[in-house]
């Protein structure tokens, strides 16, 4: 864990996790002071991104509302090493979990740090909904475009879903005998696809805005973030299609907050959440805002970073 000289604005750090070195950005109010107290929000991101996406968004806008935010690269994304002996790219989301449960308690080393809470953006949402299950550290959660309710989103078409997974332990046992990593583009989106050739495909509902963000011309696709590719480890789908939120969301107990557009595909992934929690619950739905326009539309980002610091501010 990295020992440092904090200040305002962007701090590099690190924590452990599994054993390895988690490479983190630690964002800190304006005026900020070692010797107060503040609350901290440990931040979850989309599959498949990085810290320098989402987390480079939220972290500020969090900072400047009096916040500290930890935005971390998860196992093997990014600049976090992946274990000894696998792949970068392989985003697993039981692992995901508990790199959030050491996020947190990396958070509660630091001694101007009071109380935690958690804040995810699409499976970010499911992550976090799910941590928070077994860790009361984190005192209340929000879920902004959340992925919760994967049977909605996922498993609607089960014929659809069994071809995917058919495809991930093909080659997660072609990795196992090679040795060698497969990398896939999880969502048919790769690094050098032009916009017109994705929506072309015709296999995603919101490919123009998918695009727009993580597309080679995209606002944070692999030209504007050099770190980040949409390629992914192969086996990706058994870990997704087990996204655990919604199973567990009768068993949250802190109090939460569903912000989701309501034209948004995935709307279904939070309103089915939301059915299904008996904790205290505010839910945000916006007319004028799609899925991905939370990543980083400054009219999306401002109304739900507004909405999230008046309700852990309460």
């Amino acid at each position: 864990m990295t020992q440092n000289t904090y200040h305002a604005g962007k701090n590099k750090v690190t924590f452990k996790s599994f054993g390895v070195d988690l490479a983190g950005d630690l964002y800190l109010p304006e005026g900020f002071d070692e010797n107060k107290k503040y609350k901290a929000i440990v931040g979850a991101s989309p599959f498949p991104q990085v810290k320098d996406q989402i987390p480079a968004t939220y972290g500020p806008e969090m900072a400047k509302r009096g916040f500290i935010y930890l935005g971390f690269d998860y196992l093997g994304m990014g600049e976090s090493p992946a274990l000894p002996g696998e792949f970068k790219q392989s985003r697993y989301m039981f692992r995901l979990i508990e790199n959030t449960w050491d996020a947190v308690s990396y958070l509660g080393t630091l001694p101007f740090v009071d109380e935690i809470f958690g804040l995810g953006v699409c499976q970010g949402g499911s992550i976090i909904a799910s941590a928070a299950v077994t860790d009361h550290r984190i005192k209340k959660i929000a879920m902004v475009s959340g992925m919760m309710a994967a049977d909605a989103f996922q498993w609607s078409h089960r014929d659809r879903a069994n071809q995917l997974i058919t495809a991930s332990t093909a080659s997660m046992q072609k990795m196992y005998e090679t040795g060698e990593p497969d990398y896939v583009a999880p969502f048919g989106l790769n690094d050098e696809m032009s916009r017109q050739d994705f929506i072309d495909l015709g296999i995603n509902p919101m490919a123009g805005e998918t695009y727009d963000y993580y597309g080679r011309d995209g606002a944070k696709g692999p030209v504007a973030v050099t770190n980040y590719t949409n390629m992914h480890i192969g086996d990706q789908v058994m870990q997704s299609l087990i996204s655990i939120g919604e199973a567990y969301a009768d068993k949250i107990t802190q109090p939460s907050l569903t912000i989701y557009g309501t034209s948004a595909v995935t709307a279904p992934c939070s309103t089915q959440f939301v059915e299904k929690l008996t904790n205290e619950h505010q839910e945000l739905a916006l007319d004028e805002f799609s899925h991905v326009d939370f990543y980083h539309k400054p009219e999306a980002v401002k109304a739900s970073t507004d909405a999230v610091a008046e309700f852990f501010n309460k």
